[in-house]
């Protein structure tokens, strides 16, 4: 699950980077610290997004359990 997690980190975390450094620059802002705190903070709240999306797809990938 791992591997999975770190697979989909970068997919995810290229795309909310971005979206947070469109948001940034939406708002005007324009000064290098301003986007670089932006790409910062989407690449750190891609972490949980990427392990819950990991661990759903291995769950779903296992199929259903006996009972």
């Amino acid at each position: 699950m791992l591997r999975l997690a770190a697979v989909l980190y970068i997919l995810v975390a290229s795309a909310v980077g971005g979206a947070s450094v469109i948001a940034v620059l939406s708002l005007d802002m324009r000064e290098g610290w301003q986007i670089a705190a932006a790409f910062a903070a989407g690449l750190v709240i891609s972490i949980p997004i990427a392990a819950v999306l990991g661990k759903k797809i291995y769950n779903a990938l296992q199929g259903p359990k006996p009972v």
